[in-house]
């Protein structure tokens, strides 16, 4: 049988709208615990759980005081100052970021990690002003790095500068990420910032710089699992398997069978398992370098303010994917994903075994056959750190984690004006450093929420708790 242990983390204070949620999510994560996830047959050896969807990952150095000017949020109780401008993101693997703010009143974490993310996992979800963001970054600073042909454009008498530039880019973007009253102090980057605004034109989400498609695989021992197709801007990826897979004999080859070293945007790869194979999983990493698409989301893998690209240089990207096999039996692939639009986190567990498999929830036992799928959605509450650990016979374990963050703070009705700058600085300096400066901390508190453990064994309260089963569908919630 598989279980799942779902913790989460509890903030010392709770918002009105969120303690409901809240309970809801722990009553959920209740059933989650008590054996959300259980099946029969053959399972497979441990792999590492895998949400991150693909792309960039990067932390956050600071905002960068050449880039950035002042601006004030007009809210009940008083004008409050704020700075404005452009972050800057170190790449794992290399290569640098520049980004912008996209959730105004929640303030970032020193050195946070963020990791490229869809649209339908930020708060930019269910936002129909989302494309007009992507707009503002690619005919704004610092996309159009000619100043003069800038202040142009928008009509403008004045001179701008690289800091005036960028806080009427981000002011802009506020009016649309956040709905928020805010002005540019500077008359220039003031006078920008309504253009921009008013020129802004709904456009798609950009594609993610490196994904892959069908990213969980599952099959029997002598075939070939995929296709894990591959998306990406980059003109080429390597390919590296992952030494449990070298050590099972299993290849990693393309549509045609012959061994995949590297790959292109539309190539499909493939898992060549042997008929002798013993039950096991493993993984491959396709890796590149490539600049990352202007307005792509960052989300933090903590409670940080969310962040859109708005220029890249020539970054590493990376993503992976896992494949389990087996002679035998049910042999599942899991796979999880933030789901916005319905406030949770989509886990998908995939049955390519010739044996049902059967998982329960809230009391009730769910069976997929062999070929099929289902997707739960597992409600959490917004703001919630969640950790899912997926368990089973044989060694196998994978896990799912990370912070729910799905709607921007908003506007705090009784918070006074501060002579503090902005939330949109609080990212601390590259010595990790969140206290005077232009680095001061507002908004929410930015200590890390104390991670609590709910035990596997819950008591299901009277009437249970509403899940959303669905068959699995291709595509995400977008604009």
């Amino acid at each position: 049988m598989f279980s799942v242990v779902h913790g989460f983390s509890v903030p010392k204070s709770v918002r009105k709208r969120g303690a409901a949620r809240l309970a809801a999510a722990v009553a959920v994560s209740g059933l989650v615990a008590g054996g959300a996830i259980a099946g029969a047959g053959t399972a497979v050896a441990d792999t590492p759980g895998q949400q991150h969807q693909g792309g960039a990952a990067a932390t956050l150095k600071g905002l960068d005081p050449d880039a950035s000017g002042k601006a004030v949020i007009h809210q009940q109780g008083g004008d409050r100052p704020v700075s404005a401008g452009l972050f800057q993101m170190v790449v794992d693997g290399g290569g640098t970021l520049r980004t912008y703010c996209i959730d105004i009143h929640n303030p970032t974490q020193p050195a946070a990690k963020y990791q490229e993310t869809p649209w339908s996992g930020t708060s930019l979800s269910g936002n129909p002003d989302a494309g007009k963001i992507r707009w503002i970054l690619e005919h704004s600073y610092p996309q159009v790095n000619d100043l003069t042909a800038l202040a142009k454009s928008a009509g403008l008498k004045g001179q701008l500068t690289n800091g005036t530039a960028a806080a009427a880019t981000q002011v802009a973007i506020w009016r649309y990420s956040d709905h928020a009253q805010v002005d540019a102090v500077d008359a220039q980057a003031k006078d920008l910032a309504d253009w921009l605004t008013k020129s802004a034109q709904n456009v798609g989400e950009p594609k993610a710089s490196l994904t892959l498609d069908n990213p969980a695989v599952s099959g029997k021992a002598g075939s070939k699992l995929g296709p894990v197709t591959v998306h990406t801007n980059a003109d080429k990826v390597s390919v590296t398997p992952s030494e449990e897979l070298k050590a099972a004999g299993v290849k990693v080859v393309d549509k045609a069978g012959k061994a995949a070293t590297t790959a292109k945007n539309g190539s499909q790869l493939f898992f060549d398992v042997p008929a002798g194979a013993q039950p096991g999983s493993g993984s491959l990493t396709v890796q590149a370098t490539t600049q990352v698409p202007v307005g792509r989301a960052f989300a933090s893998e903590s409670k940080s303010q969310t962040q859109i690209l708005a220029g890249s240089s020539d970054s590493t990207v990376t993503a992976a994917a896992k494949a389990t096999w087996a002679k035998q039996g049910a042999i599942p692939a899991l796979t999880a994903a933030k789901n916005c639009a319905k406030g949770g986190v989509d886990v998908t567990a995939t049955n390519k075994g010739d044996e049902a498999f059967t998982f329960k929830l809230a009391g009730f036992s769910y069976t997929i056959g062999a070929g099929k799928s289902k997707t739960v959605t597992v409600p959490v509450a917004e703001d919630q750190a969640y950790d899912f650990v997926i368990t089973g016979p044989n060694g196998f374990k994978q896990e799912f984690k990370g912070v729910l963050d799905c709607k921007t703070a908003g506007t705090p009705s009784t918070t006074k004006p501060s002579s503090q700058p902005s939330p949109a600085s609080a990212g601390g300096t590259s010595s990790g450093s969140t206290t005077g400066g232009d680095l001061a901390e507002t908004g929410s508190s930015s200590s890390t929420p104390m991670i609590a453990g709910v035990a596997v064994a819950l008591v299901v309260i009277g009437g249970g708790a509403v899940f959303f089963l669905r068959r699995k569908k291709a595509g995400t919630a977008g604009h």
